[in-house]
């Protein structure tokens, strides 16, 4: 007779990466939510492949749950009750944690340590801090105090040592990598179930190309979180990921470098992509950023075109140099703005910008006075806002700390609409109040026409999906009150899930008030489609008639830097445009200049 099989034990490891509290302390949540998370999907592909391998052993699986608070409810019970039935055989790994996520990540922890949960936070918080400080602020160690490890760093390699020491009960309280960045060629790619996929609007995976950024900028945590190296997957690899993605029915990617135009391989990882598109028919979408000089770089936005971006995020910043060099931006160059943004309107690709509100020279009326620049002579889709704000892992934080200067306590507002430093020529009030009047002064009914009447002269394709952009980027801010990149399709709010110190508010209150909130917000929202479905209508049939045409879609011309307000409008552009043309003189000189004998 033969004797039964051993039952294998099974780790269970949930993967959480956590969202952050709105102003009146809820979760920020959706049904669906707009920004995919790589981090959440790094880290489960690299545990799938622990789980492969037998890391803890032939006689253990290990089950991996993967969760985004975006979009998915937490309930820390729910977690202690699995583990439990597990013997405790298991541990929490908080994953990809921003400065802003952190409260929230520590509001999840103490239930679990309170059940003996072993839970692991990682992301740039904890990188970041630990890169930059000469020691370990308080939030840290309280999460230390909590019983917690950090990790520190990337974690490649290093899963495994994770994993063995959370099922033997030998966690370290930390764990620091920042020394010592893994290559990623040839490392597992980012990946997460179709279940958790399908929950990110229009269904978007993410993936690193390439980590790492060559240049400077002060307000930047990326050079000090993953360095200045370029670190890159190859083209294999990527093919291998949007296969299996494919097979999963998933098309839409968001590729999470900081800045592809510098990721060394674009060019073979790009052939490859198009060789996909072209040859094999799997019609992929991407979304990219990518810097202001990216035109320059031959074949560049050609063949990002042909490989399937039809988004492209530009970290345009700001439109005044001095800014743009005091927070050492020096790549940006106003002189390339319109070349390279025609370059990719004319390639049929969607154009976001960020710009940034708060730098030393801004004031609410030049603020004001440059979006009104940008509105008339740059053919931007989208603009998006930020405050400057010190995040942690960032150079402008370290001095800031360094000098004692005052930075807001509360990370849960080092996020993407709120004042968490003071300013040399603006009130905390004036600061906020531009922030919130840059947005309507961007999305006028008139100014989204013209976006609209642009894209039409322009031939673009895909129209229905800048309405549908449009529509977000515009509502977002005065609907809910939240940056569109923290937005989504049809926001959850749950009694209970608020955050500790705030009362929980009678259920006779909160569903009446959030019923009706709901059912106005989405009035609203109904509204504005209408009225931009409408806005296509006008300048199809305008199209028809007269061929559009305004100053930020004309060709770009020589004399330009003479008559144009972004080159003119104060001394900065001037001298600016003065400094290019100068150097423009030198090197021609030279060029020219014969060869000596």
């Amino acid at each position: 007779m033969l004797a039964p099989a051993a039952t294998k034990r099974r780790f269970q490891l949930v993967l959480i990466k956590p969202s952050h509290y709105d102003d009146d302390g809820y979760v920020i949540q959706w049904w669906r939510s707009s920004i995919p998370s790589n981090s959440l999907a790094c880290v489960y592909t690299l545990a799938h492949d622990a789980a492969a391998r037998q890391v803890l052993g032939s006689d253990v699986d290990i089950d991996i749950t993967a969760i985004d608070e975006t979009n998915t409810r937490i309930k820390p019970r729910t977690i202690i009750d699995l583990l439990r039935k597990h013997d405790g055989f298991g541990m929490v790994g908080l994953v990809g944690v921003q400065s802003n996520q952190f409260p929230r990540a520590m509001d999840i922890a103490r239930p679990l340590r309170q059940a003996d949960v072993p839970v692991v936070i990682g992301g740039f918080h904890v990188s970041g801090l630990l890169a930059m400080l000469p020691e370990m602020p308080g939030d840290l160690r309280e999460a230390l105090d909590l019983g917690c490890t950090l990790f520190a760093g990337e974690a490649e390699g290093r899963i495994d040592e994770i994993l063995r020491g959370a099922a033997t009960r030998t966690l370290k309280p930390l764990y620091n990598y920042m020394n010592d960045l893994p290559g990623i060629e040839a490392a597992p790619t980012p990946f997460l179930p179709r279940e958790t996929i399908t929950r990110v609007y229009d269904h978007y995976g993410s993936f690193d190309a390439g980590r790492g950024c060559p240049f400077q900028c002060s307000f930047c945590t990326i050079i000090n979180v993953q360095g200045r190296k370029s670190r890159r997957r190859s083209p294999d690899d990527v093919e291998g990921l949007i296969k299996q993605h494919w097979a999963q029915g998933i098309r839409h990617f968001f590729i999470t470098d900081d800045n592809f135009a510098r990721n060394k391989d674009w060019e073979p990882i790009f052939d490859r992509l198009i060789r996909i598109r072209e040859r094999d028919k799997i019609d992929i979408r991407l979304i990219i950023q990518v810097d202001t000089a990216c035109h320059k770089i031959p074949n560049f936005i050609q063949k990002a075109a042909r490989a399937g971006v039809h988004k492209v995020f530009i970290g345009l910043e700001n439109i005044n140099p001095d800014n743009l060099l005091g927070a050492k931006k020096r790549q940006n160059k106003i002189t390339d703005y319109r070349k390279m943004m025609l370059a990719w309107k004319h390639a049929g690709v969607l154009l976001y910008a960020g710009y940034i509100l708060g730098f030393p020279g801004d004031t609410p009326q030049s603020i004001l006075q440059d979006i009104e620049i940008i509105k008339k002579e740059l053919p931007l889709d989208i603009l998006e806002f930020f405050f400057l704000t010190p995040l942690p892992g960032s150079e402008d934080h370290k001095v800031l700390w360094q000098k004692g200067v005052w930075m807001d306590p509360d990370m849960n507002k080092y996020d993407l609409e709120h004042v968490t430093t003071g300013h040399s020529r603006m009130t905390k009030q004036e600061w906020e109040k531009v922030y919130r009047q840059a947005w309507s002064a961007y999305y006028t009914p008139e100014h989204m026409l013209t976006i609209v009447r642009r894209a039409q002269a322009l031939g673009a394709h895909g129209m229905s999906r800048l309405q549908s952009v449009l529509c977000i980027f515009s509502s977002s801010m005065p609907i809910e009150g939240l940056h569109p990149l923290q937005a989504g399709c049809f926001r959850l709010k749950y009694r209970t899930d608020r955050r500790p110190g705030l009362p929980i508010e009678p259920a006779w209150i909160f569903y009446p008030k959030n019923t009706l909130a709901l059912v106005w917000k989405h009035i609203r929202l109904a509204k504005r489609w209408l009225e931009l479905s409408r806005m296509r209508r006008q300048a199809r049939q305008e199209q028809a008639l007269k061929p559009y045409t305004d100053r930020a879609i004309a060709p770009v011309t020589d004399d330009e830097t003479e008559t144009l307000e972004i080159f003119t409008h104060n001394e900065g552009a001037r001298n600016q445009v003065a400094h290019i043309r100068k150097v423009a003189e030198l090197t021609s000189g030279k060029s020219a200049a014969p060869a000596p004998h």
